[in-house]
């Protein structure tokens, strides 16, 4: 069979590639190029796999390689001004796990916006992106930070703070804004085998994610017409102060999970750079690609779809909760493991009810899960303070919240020794963001029998950066042992913007 070949020029290159399959398939498989990422293909929703096309900004995942024939293709590793954006996106904390980052900063390079370019206009060029870690804000402020100089830093401390915010190993540094923070799929032997799921559950393998999607029959995901169902109900009223059910959440993370493995070795897996606050760790990629790379005797490269991920990946479980004018009170909770006995532990005065309710598999580990739901009711039987709703953490992070009439939300902090306060804040901004969606947006359906029908990365209602309200942190200086501080975060701002929004009885509120 001849394959025709499509000849176009990358970075200043003249480069031949067969003319099948899609613009990122040439430049990640063929061509080992790896800033573009690939976070949803073939939706070609989220941005991350952005790159130009004689100057204009493309989702290349849905840009066939036959029509870069005779073009001018760019990405940002040969992008002349890349090292600057890069620098300004970590002065300004404007990318934590860094995998949506290239594809933004070839987004607002390509639109010309400059340090007087104002924070509605970078909003708008980043219509066509999804952040899940910054909150969008400190994205804006990099854009202005590329006139100033960098502040002097430990990027160790920076990196060390980050961990603590984010769960797992972070690193911090102009090399993340780059994406070369060590994500699995990049790091894969290029000789690697590639593994997909079939819909029935199997492995299929192919040369490359397009292909082995094509022999495992792979559909892609589409936004579901069926409605949001909370699926937990309250019983009758029983004198409740305040109630709250909650529906399925999905955590969001733009990488999807991904795994390598050489046989007999030990495996790469989702945790490279970022663990979707908690949302991966539970993973069990890592030890399906051992058990397969000792099967097949060669290295095996395994890749969840968005699809995958969003059917097989951990939630934070939904729940049904009332809760009384002293604060105690009484949940109904999806079965998870280990609910019970953290309740238990952080909240001795709550009675818990494990419901079986089909659907996804739920996790503690995901941010704050349920402790965050307890401190959200308890706040809304006591009055705020100067600062706001006010939340401790299981760990010992405290934060305080507030929402201005105008939307704004104040934020203060207390997390130990600070080690890096532009870390802390971006963190405290991702917080912030995250929670108001949780609240007002986020929500996947499921239905009856547990099936997901929401399987675009568009339909989880994760708040874009035009939804974003203007976030103020204030940190204090603390001398005591640091500790994760936006878990806290997370949790004060969720129970500011219930409030903000009268308590209604069933989140998301919005939708």
């Amino acid at each position: 069979m001849v394959v025709s070949s499509v000849r176009f020029q990358l970075n200043g290159v003249d480069v031949e590639v067969p003319s099948d399959g899609t613009l990122l398939t040439s430049l990640r498989e063929r061509l080992g190029i790896r800033s573009p990422k690939d976070g949803c293909a073939p939706q070609g929703q989220c941005g991350c796999c952005t790159v130009w096309v004689d100057g204009q900004p493309r989702v290349a995942c849905v840009t066939p390689v036959a029509r870069v024939a005779g073009r001018t293709v760019t990405t940002l590793e040969g992008f002349d001004d890349a090292e600057s954006w890069a620098r300004a996106f970590c002065d300004a904390g404007a990318s934590q796990c860094g995998f949506c980052t290239p594809g933004i900063i070839m987004r607002l390079a390509a639109e010309k916006t400059s340090p007087e370019t104002t924070d509605e206009d970078v909003a708008k060029s980043l219509l066509a992106h999804l952040c899940r870690c910054t909150g969008w804000q400190t994205i804006g402020e990099a854009v202005r930070r590329r006139s100033e100089p960098s502040p002097r830093r430990d990027l160790d401390a920076a990196s060390a703070r980050a961990t603590l915010e984010g769960g797992t190993p972070q690193l911090v540094g102009p090399e993340v804004a780059r994406g070369d923070g060590g994500f699995a799929d990049d790091t894969a032997p290029t000789a690697a085998r590639v593994f997909v799921l079939a819909p029935n559950g199997e492995w299929v393998a192919g040369a490359d994610p397009a292909s082995a999607r094509h022999e495992a029959g792979v559909v892609p995901g589409r936004k579901s017409t069926v409605g949001l169902r909370w699926p937990i109900a309250l019983p009758e009223p029983s004198g409740w102060s305040r109630t709250l059910v909650t529906t399925w959440v999905e955590p969001a993370p733009l990488e999807p999970d991904a795994a390598w493995c050489r046989p007999g070795d030990e495996p790469v897996g989702p945790l490279g750079n970022g663990g979707a606050f908690g949302g991966k760790t539970g993973s069990w990629l890592a030890t399906e690609a051992r058990r397969l790379a000792d099967r097949e005797g060669e290295p095996v490269r395994l890749l969840m779809s968005r699809e995958d991920s969003v059917r097989r990946g951990v939630k934070r479980p939904p729940l049904a909760a009332g809760v009384n004018p002293d604060g105690s009170g009484t949940m109904w909770v999806r079965s998870t493991p280990g609910v019970e006995e953290a309740v238990r532990q952080w909240a001795p005065d709550w009675r818990v009810h494990e419901v079986d309710v089909p659907g996804p598999p739920t996790s503690l580990a995901v941010r704050a899960a349920v402790w965050a739901e307890i401190a959200v009711l308890r706040a809304s039987v006591t009055e705020p303070g100067e600062d706001g709703d006010h939340v401790r953490a299981p760990n010992g992070g405290d934060a305080w919240a507030r929402i201005d009439p105008d939307g704004t939300v104040r934020v203060r902090v207390r997390a130990g020794r600070v080690l890096d306060d532009v870390v802390l804040r971006s963190y405290a901004i991702g917080a912030a963001h995250m929670a108001l969606g949780w609240v007002r947006s986020e929500g996947i359906a499921v239905d009856e029998s547990g099936h997901v029908h929401d399987l675009t990365i568009r339909s989880f209602g994760v708040l874009r950066a035009v939804d974003m309200p203007r976030v103020e942190v204030l940190i204090d200086v603390d001398a005591s042992n640091p500790v994760n501080g936006s878990d806290a975060v997370f949790a004060a701002v969720a129970a500011a913007a219930w409030r903000a929004d009268g308590f209604g009885p069933r989140w998301p509120s919005r939708r």
